[in-house]
């Protein structure tokens, strides 16, 4: 795929990215928001300001450069890299972009050590995964477009009624405004809301919470302190409302039932809960034996209660479990406290051989990884899916 120099000089490069790698990153991103103010709507202010955008790409940048010579290694990260890129709509004409801005801030803060020679080698290097990732968007695009019910780029739905589902996550309804059949999704996805707030576009995900085949999609939006979307959200996203969203993507799925069947845990912490939602509302009627934990500070912001409550209730083969931190006195979760790994130990069978799935706060889901972990559940029945540095999350462990 490349020369030997070009891999030479790539590689070359490694130690330098180890101690310089977020800074490249974090100037790559000031240079092309400067130069290039369009691409803003396709980033998330918030991981931007907290710094997780340039610390997930310096990572990324790095494994790219230090398998160079082997990238079939990075294989297991392209699909979630192909389905956020083509759920926030990223297309062939935003990557020059990129490319350009990336190799000046190399170039920038390594000075005089990014030679001429090493700049081409890095620039071939981008070209060949631009081209790659070009190839694969585009892939999702077309079988997006072409399933029923599908559609390429920005589709109108209207807000058919919103819901509160607990004192800070609020659900909303979304029908299509042309009437035409819905594209199905796997649970576990997410649609991308384009919006218009202020007078500048703005991108966000939110996973789709109840399950497929409903004649709606639904998604439920957590009111985040200073948070510009979901504020605006909660505000304005009235019955009649008219949003512009993208067709579902995302690669944390619930995966299929192996033949000799294997129980389902879902282990979630505050608004984590809405891609379970979606889950555990398809897995319910199967039969499958299900595990639903969810953590919560308090009742006042637990959601969905009701509706766990009631598929328990009507499947024997569900069993859900309330952790809450800080309980009020009317509250009657079944444990206090935090989710241990002393409680997941008794969740779990004896031969862990579950698919385990966990979503929530960084801290939360670094504790989930690590527990899972150390209680022997099989890797590749480990499912999450988590912004910022793989390392971040496996530290723990």
């Amino acid at each position: 795929m490349f020369s030997e120099r070009t891999i030479s000089l790539v590689k070359a490069t490694v130690p330098l990215l180890q101690s310089q790698g977020e800074a490249i990153t974090s100037h790559f991103y000031r240079l092309m928001f400067t130069n290039h103010p369009e691409v803003k709507a396709f980033f998330n202010e918030a991981h931007q300001a907290s710094g997780t955008q340039a610390r997930a790409l310096a990572g990324a940048v790095l494994a790219y450069a230090a398998h160079i010579d082997r990238l079939e290694a990075l294989a297991g990260a392209l699909p979630r890299i192909i389905q956020k890129h083509a759920a926030l709509g990223v297309l062939p004409e935003h990557y020059p972009v990129v490319g350009r801005c990336l190799l000046q801030a190399i170039r920038e803060v390594l000075g005089e050590v990014a030679t001429d020679e090493i700049l081409a080698a890095w620039a071939e290097a981008y070209q060949a995964l631009a081209d790659l990732l070009i190839a694969a968007e585009e892939e999702v695009y077309r079988a997006n477009e072409q399933q029923p019910g599908g559609w390429r780029g920005q589709r109108r739905f209207r807000v058919a009624r919103r819901e509160a589902e607990s004192e800070l996550i609020l659900s909303l309804y979304l029908e299509p405004e042309d009437g035409a059949a819905l594209l199905a999704f796997t649970p576990g996805q997410y649609l991308t809301l384009v919006l218009d707030i202020d007078g500048e576009t703005v991108r966000r995900n939110y996973s789709l919470s109840d399950a497929p085949g409903k004649p709606w999609y639904r998604i439920s939006v957590k009111r985040e302190e200073g948070g510009r979307v979901s504020n605006w959200l909660h505000a304005h996203a009235q019955a009649g409302t008219v949003l512009d969203v993208l067709p579902p993507c995302g690669d944390f799925v619930l995966k299929p039932v192996p033949a000799e069947g294997r129980p389902l845990v879902l282990v979630t912490g505050g608004v984590g809960i809405t891609p379970a939602m979606s889950m555990l509302e398809a897995a319910a009627p199967t039969g499958r034996s299900i595990r639903f934990i969810h953590a919560a500070r308090h009742g006042g912001v637990h959601a969905f209660r009701e509706r766990v409550d009631a598929l328990a209730a009507a499947h024997a083969n569900v069993e859900a479990l309330y952790v809450y931190d800080t309980p009020r006195d009317s509250d009657r979760p079944h444990a206090t406290g935090f989710v241990t790994q002393e409680l997941l130990a008794q969740a779990l069978p004896a031969d862990r051989d579950v698919d385990f799935y966990f979503l929530g706060p960084k801290p939360f889901m670094q504790a989930m990884y690590a527990n899972g972990v150390t209680l022997g559940v099989p890797a590749q029945q480990i499912h999450y899916e988590f912004f910022g540095p793989l390392e971040d999350l496996k530290a723990a462990a």
